[in-house]
């Protein structure tokens, strides 16, 4: 189920936001994501928060800043089960737009809002990690295509050098 944040969330969601950054982005040094612990748990009751909840559980969570997606996080122990997808489509019904950054390296996540009908809009080298970030975006217009799309998107991510949140 996906619900709104709760305060007393904030241990689990900061255990699966460092654990599955550290993860994902296997190109930056733990240090970065260890570092920046205490900071980003102060700022998380700041964001609008969805949990995916599962009997107590939380599995999931997604962080949005406005149109802003700050970031998707799944446990590792439940990801490819579609709970990034649930949370993702949770805020395009409630979004027109939506914005987010992904890292160039992180092919999974490109390969995920690719899928997920978002795009490319500029890229950029991220000053503290001095790795490459790309800017995307996905409007309701956009969304409503790839879901009407009998196609299926592609995407040979040994040709594709990007990263996600």
């Amino acid at each position: 189920m996906i619900r709104d944040f709760k305060e007393i969330d904030i241990e689990q969601i900061m255990k699966i936001w460092l654990n599955t950054n550290i993860k994902v982005h296997h190109f930056i040094n733990s240090s970065y994501w260890i570092d920046s612990y205490a900071t980003v748990e102060k700022m998380m009751p700041q964001a609008t928060i969805y949990v995916h909840d599962f009997n107590g559980q939380i599995q999931g969570f997604l962080g949005l800043n406005g149109d802003y997606i700050e970031g998707i996080f799944v446990d590792a122990e439940y990801q490819s089960k579609g709970i990034g997808s649930q949370l993702l489509d949770y805020v395009k019904e409630r979004n027109n737009k939506l914005l987010l950054n992904v890292y160039k390296r992180n092919e999974r996540a490109v390969s995920f809002y690719l899928r997920e009908g978002f795009a490319i809009l500029t890229e950029q080298i991220d000053e503290e990690t001095k790795e490459v970030i790309s800017r995307w975006y996905g409007t309701l217009r956009r969304f409503e295509q790839y879901k009407r799309s009998d196609k299926v998107m592609k995407v040979n991510t040994r040709n594709v050098r990007m990263s996600a949140l």
